[in-house]
C-alpha cells in the first residue's frame, strides 16, 4: 500500500470493490437485471401457444441447449428403450419359430438364433450384436430370413441413435461456454478523465495462456425511454463506441486491458453528471467474442454493469509488473480502484461553461512592425486607417445597389473626396498620388486627414510628425526627389485653422472690399 501511495500520491485512496465486503454506504435495493454478472440473460419466453412445435423441428439444437441433467437422462433412456425394443423383437421371432423350446425339435433342426432360449438370452444377443462384442456363443443362422432383415434394421437404427446422442454429448462437452469462465470482467466500471477527456472504463482479462484469436468487444446500453411521439420503448438498446472507428475494439488479450468509452456529444452519457448518476436507471451490457485457439470454436463472454456499479471519479489499480525475464500479472488487484480528481459535471455542462467563459475573439490582421513607425500609437493609427479604407470599400459595395441617378451623384462626390485625399497637382499639370511617394512621405501623407465641411472654402490639414528625431527627418528630406519636395512644400503651405478667407484674394479684390 505504501508503494502505491508513493507512486500515485498521498491524496489517492484505494477502494476495494469486492462484493463480499461490507460498506458503510446505504444498500440500494437490488433491481432486476437484464443480463446477470455471469452472462446469463434473465429473459423467459412464455405463452408460445402453437409455436412449441418449432423446438421439435430443431431437435438437435434443443437437446444441446438443455441442461446437463436432462441430457444425461435422455441419453440413458434412449439407449435403454432401444435395447429393450430390439431385444423384444428378437425374442418374438424366436417365440414364433419355436426356438424357445428346443425339446420339440430333432437334432437336425436349425434355429434362427443359436442358443437363444428366453428373453434374457435374446437381450444378450442384441447387446453383443449392437456393441460388436461377439462372444461367439450366440449367432444368427442362414435359415432365418426374417432375422437377417431385423439384423439390418438393427444396424441402421443403432448407427443413427449413436450418431445423434453421441454427437449431442460431444457438442455439449466441447461448447466454449466453459472457456468463457476463464475470461474475467471487473466488478465495477469507472468514470474518470483520460487524455483530458471524460471516459467510461472497465477491465477485461484472460486467465489462460492460450490466446483468444480475433478478440472483439462490444457494449450495449439498455435503458427504457420515451420517444417524442409518446411511444414508450422498454429496454431500448443503444450502441456504445469503444473504438470501432479506430480499431481499439480489436483486442490482443494477453494481459488485462482497460476498455475505454469516450463521453462526447455522440455518447448517450453526454449529459450524465455525478449527481444525475444517482437517479439514473440503465444497464451496460459488455460482449466479448473471440475464437478459442485450441478448438477453433467461437467463444462469447458477457457481463453487465448497472448504474450502482459505475464509480464516478475512480481509476483501476495497475496489475502489471516487470519481473526478471517476464511480466507478472497480479489478479488480486484486478477489481480494485482508487479515487482520482474528476469534475462532477457532465461533458455537456463543461462545454457550455467553456463556451461562455472563453468566447471566440474577433479576427485582427497582424500589423508588421517597422523601426520608422515605432511600436506604440503608430501601429494603432495604422490599423485605424486600414479600417477606414475597409469602411470605404463597404460603402462602395452598398452604393452599387442604389439607382443609377443616385449612383452618379454619389460618384461625383466620391471623386471630389478621393481627389483631395489621394493626390495633389504638381507644377506642369501632372497629378501625383501618395503611391508615387517614398514610404516616409506616404506615412506623412496618410497622417494628414482632410476635413471638408459645407460652407467652408478652405481645407484644414493637420500634420503629424514622425517618431524619429529632427536629424532623421532632415536626412530623409535630402533623399527625396525634387518633385516630392515640391509636393511636401505645397502641403506645408496650406493655410492652417484660424486664417481669414480674405487673405487669399487678389490685391484688387482686397481693395474693393476695403472701400466697402
Amino acid at each position: 500500500m505504501s508503494a502505491i501511495r508513493r507512486k500515485f500520491g498521498e491524496d489517492y485512496q484505494v477502494v476495494n470493490t469486492n462484493r463480499g465486503m461490507s460498506f458503510s454506504a446505504p444498500v440500494k435495493r437490488k433491481r432486476q437485471r437484464f443480463v446477470e454478472k455471469n452472462g446469463r440473460c434473465n429473459v423467459q419466453h412464455g405463452n408460445l401457444g402453437g409455436e412449441t412445435s418449432r423446438y421439435i423441428s430443431d431437435l438437435f439444437t434443443t437437446l444441446v441447449d438443455l441442461k446437463w441433467r436432462w441430457n444425461l437422462l435422455i441419453f440413458i433412456l434412449t439407449y435403454t428403450v432401444a435395447w429393450l425394443v430390439m431385444a423384444s423383437m428378437w425374442w418374438v421371432i424366436a417365440y414364433i419359430r419355436g426356438d424357445l423350446s428346443p425339446a420339440g425339435h430333432d437334432s437336425s433342426y436349425t434355429p434362427c438364433v443359436a442358443n437363444v432360449y428366453n428373453f434374457p438370452s435374446a437381450f444378450l444377443f442384441f447387446i453383443e450384436t449392437e456393441a460388436t462384442i461377439g462372444y461367439g456363443y450366440r449367432y444368427i443362422t442362414e435359415k432365418c430370413p426374417e432375422g437377417i432383415i431385423l439384423f439390418l434394421f438393427q444396424s441402421l437404427l443403432g448407427s443413427i441413435v449413436d450418431a445423434f446422442l453421441i454427437g449431442c454429448m460431444f457438442i455439449k462437452m466441447s461448447q466454449p461456454k466453459k472457456r468463457a469462465e476463464t475470461l474475467m470482467f471487473s466488478q465495477d466500471a469507472v468514470i474518470s478523465q483520460r487524455d483530458g477527456k471524460l471516459c467510461l472504463m472497465f477491465r477485461v482479462g484472460n486467465l489462460r495462456n492460450s490466446h483468444m484469436v480475433s478478440a472483439q468487444i462490444r457494449c450495449k446500453l439498455i435503458k427504457s425511454r420515451q420517444t417524442p411521439e409518446g411511444e414508450f420503448l422498454p429496454l431500448d438498446q443503444c450502441e456504445l463506441d469503444v473504438g470501432f472507428g479506430t480499431g481499439a475494439d480489436q483486442l490482443f488479450l494477453v494481459s488485462p486491458l482497460t476498455i475505454c468509452h469516450e463521453i462526447n456529444n455522440k455518447s448517450p452519457f453526454f449529459d450524465l453528471s455525478q449527481r444525475s448518476l444517482m437517479n439514473e436507471q440503465f444497464e451496460i451490457v459488455v460482449i466479448l467474442e473471440g475464437i478459442v485457439e485450441t478448438t477453433g470454436m467461437t467463444c462469447q463472454a458477457r457481463t453487465s454493469y448497472t448504474e450502482d456499479e459505475v464509480l464516478w471519479g475512480h481509476r483501476f489499480l495497475p496489475v502489471m509488473s516487470l519481473e526478471e525475464g517476464f511480466f507478472r500479472v497480479d489478479y488480486s488487484q484486478f477489481h480494485n480502484t482508487f479515487e482520482v480528481p474528476t469534475p462532477p459535471y457532465s461533458v455537456k455542462e463543461q462545454e457550455e461553461t467553456s463556451s461562455l467563459t472563453s468566447p471566440n475573439p474577433l479576427p485582427v490582421a497582424p500589423t508588421p512592425t517597422s523601426p520608422l513607425l515605432g511600436n506604440g500609437a503608430r501601429g494603432g493609427r495604422r490599423e485605424r486607417l486600414l479600417s477606414a479604407d475597409y469602411a470605404d470599400h463597404v460603402e462602395d459595395h452598398h452604393a452599387s445597389r442604389l439607382p443609377s441617378k443616385l449612383q452618379r451623384m454619389s460618384s461625383t462626390k466620391e471623386n471630389l473626396w478621393r481627389g483631395s485625399k489621394t493626390g495633389v497637382a504638381l507644377p506642369g499639370g501632372k497629378a501625383s498620388s501618395t503611391g508615387d511617394l517614398p514610404l516616409s512621405i506616404q506615412r506623412l501623407r496618410s497622417s494628414s486627414i482632410p476635413i471638408v465641411r459645407q460652407g467652408y472654402a478652405e481645407e484644414h490639414v493637420q500634420l503629424l510628425s514622425l517618431d524619429g528625431n529632427a536629424e532623421e527627418v532632415e536626412v530623409e528630406k535630402h533623399r527625396l526627389p525634387a518633385a516630392v519636395t515640391a509636393v511636401k512644400t505645397t502641403l506645408i503651405q496650406i493655410p492652417l485653422v484660424g486664417s481669414r478667407p480674405e487673405d487669399n484674394l487678389p490685391p484688387k479684390l482686397r481693395r474693393m472690399n476695403a472701400d466697402r
